[in-house]
């Protein structure tokens, strides 16, 4: 188990808001936008954004920044979860179709299989094209995202 998925762990025992309180204040922009962390394991992490002023387009959802945001918030934090201490993740591409208009708060849902997770463990170094889903309210998805994360070594 990796340093971060041992923090994790240890917050459960705390209130929900706690696990994103914390990695609000290492991950800046994270805890500027405001999004909220649901659920964070190995095999999946689940992160939420309310439509709120602060995120918002000029026609009243959340913008599109922002939503990319969350999908690679999610991708990032299931590969990070996953990843020896000895490496660090580095997002490597995404790519966005926004295929509808959005309707009030969102939500991205990313997970990793079990290949992807030992390619993870054993590999000194790779990519992995992370799943990911991002919904809105209605339960409807209005962006599809590829989110492709690398990892490698970290510097002596």
């Amino acid at each position: 188990m990796n340093r971060l998925a041992k923090t994790v762990q240890k917050l459960e025992k705390y209130p929900k808001f706690a696990l994103s309180y914390a990695i609000g204040r290492t991950v800046k922009f994270v805890g500027t936008s405001g999004v909220q962390f649901e659920e964070m394991t190995t095999d999946r992490v689940i992160v939420t954004l309310k439509n709120k002023k602060k995120v918002r387009n000029h026609i009243g959802q959340i913008h599109a920044a922002a939503m990319v945001l969350l999908a690679e918030t999610a991708t990032g934090m299931v590969v990070g979860m996953n990843l020896p201490d000895d490496k660090i993740p580095l997002i490597k591409s995404l790519k966005t179709n926004f295929v509808r208009r959005s309707k009030g708060a969102m939500r991205a849902e990313a997970w990793l299989d079990e290949t992807q997770k030992q390619r993870i463990l054993t590999e000194e170094k790779g990519d992995v094209l992370v799943n990911v889903k991002v919904t809105d309210e209605s339960g409807e998805s209005p962006i599809e995202c590829e989110m492709l994360w690398a990892w490698i070594p970290k510097r002596r």
